[in-house]
């Protein structure tokens, strides 16, 4: 059985991964046996509620397969009292980048199935109980091949009106919904929050603070290391969330440990293990580098609205994909928000916001 460890660089750069960011001089440190740094609080304040349970939805485990024929596993979540023999709107939510469906992803599902949306969180192919193996690869053609798979599911039920299926991509999934609106129209409202687009994030860093010196060293490192792989060697993972702080740690490394790192948003998918939550393999991220979710979003016909917090450090990513989208857009930004916290701050989340657009954009016709 191979050895698992998680890279660490020598020098500093900002290797995004839509959840987590940041690997600084110290690399990914060690975890605790939990996880959790147990002299940490957590920030709980703005009702951060990411492990929320409705009692006024139903929710059902289901599977489907994709055009890989790769089994796709999710929460399909039904409001109590709906008419079954009727077709209903549904939107399907996708987790962070790293994530997993029990992260951000449920918590806006029962939350728009409370408002009368069927709803479906899904777990991305190679993470949580999705297949695809090594786990914890980068494959954005088949994260975005996922969302058209669920689709594919929730158009063939028959209490869901096909014509009336949206997405909601949360951080990662926000570039990989977008990716796969291009090419699937059955997507007829797309919405957007805390959006990262994984491609510039991971080729320029925010900001463009990451120097085309650096993004040839990463990719150098990432190719040699596939020699050891192929050999039987050690995989290797990178950036995600950090594992410990120190005075020398970032805002940004900050934000994200308080989210995946603490009880506030934590969660471990079985079969995996702290260590490895949310870090991507080394030789699969580096795919980030040719992904250009934002290439061509002008034909996307569909409407397209993009929430970010004001003062979230991936407000650019979001800002840039509503300058190149199409005719029907919108850009919604939440006064006093960071990133992270558009991911379970339920006094923050523009709940309202996104059941008009959804509830306009995915009216019978």
């Amino acid at each position: 059985m191979q050895k698992k460890s998680i890279i660490k660089r020598g020098f500093q750069i900002l290797a995004v991964m839509g959840l987590g960011l940041v690997l600084s001089t110290t690399g990914v440190g060690a975890a605790s046996k939990t996880g959790v740094d147990n002299t940490y609080t957590p920030d709980m304040s703005n009702g951060a509620d990411n492990f929320y349970k409705s009692n006024k939805v139903t929710m059902k485990k289901v599977e489907f397969n994709n055009q890989y024929n790769m089994n796709v596993v999710g929460n399909l979540y039904i409001p109590k009292g709906l008419k079954k023999n009727t077709e209903n709107p549904a939107i399907i939510v996708g987790h962070p980048m790293g994530a997993v469906k029990e992260q951000s992803s449920n918590l806006y599902a029962q939350k728009m199935a409370e408002r009368g949306f069927v709803t479906l969180s899904l777990d991305l192919s190679f993470w949580g109980e999705s297949e695809g193996q090594p786990r914890n690869a980068v494959s954005p053609d088949i994260y975005a091949e996922d969302f058209s798979a669920a689709v594919d599911f929730l158009g063939t039920r028959s209490f869901v009106d096909r014509d009336r299926i949206g997405v909601l991509g949360i951080c990662g999934s926000g570039g990989f919904a977008i990716s796969a609106a291009k090419i699937d129209p059955r997507m007829k409202a797309i919405a957007t929050v805390s959006m990262y687009d994984m491609g510039a994030a991971n080729r320029n860093g925010i900001k463009d603070s990451l120097t085309l010196e650096q993004r040839k060293k990463i990719i150098a490192e990432a190719a040699e290391q596939r020699y050891v792989e192929f050999t039987g060697g050690e995989t290797k993972y990178t950036s995600g969330a950090v594992h410990e702080l120190n005075e020398n740690s970032t805002a940004i490394e900050r934000e994200f440990y308080d989210f995946y790192r603490t009880p506030r948003g934590e969660f471990t998918p079985k079969g995996s293990s702290p260590e490895l939550t949310t870090h991507p393999t080394l030789t699969s991220n580096v795919k980030f580098m040719n992904f250009y979710p934002f290439e061509d979003i002008k034909t996307i016909s569909s409407p397209m609205l993009f929430i970010a917090g004001e003062n979230a450090h991936s407000r650019e990513f979001s800002e840039d994909a509503y300058k190149l989208a199409g005719e029907q857009k919108e850009l919604y930004i939440v006064p006093g928000a960071g990133h992270v916290d558009l991911y379970d701050r339920v006094n923050l989340i523009p709940f309202d916001k996104l059941e008009s657009f959804f509830k306009e954009n995915l009216k019978k016709r």
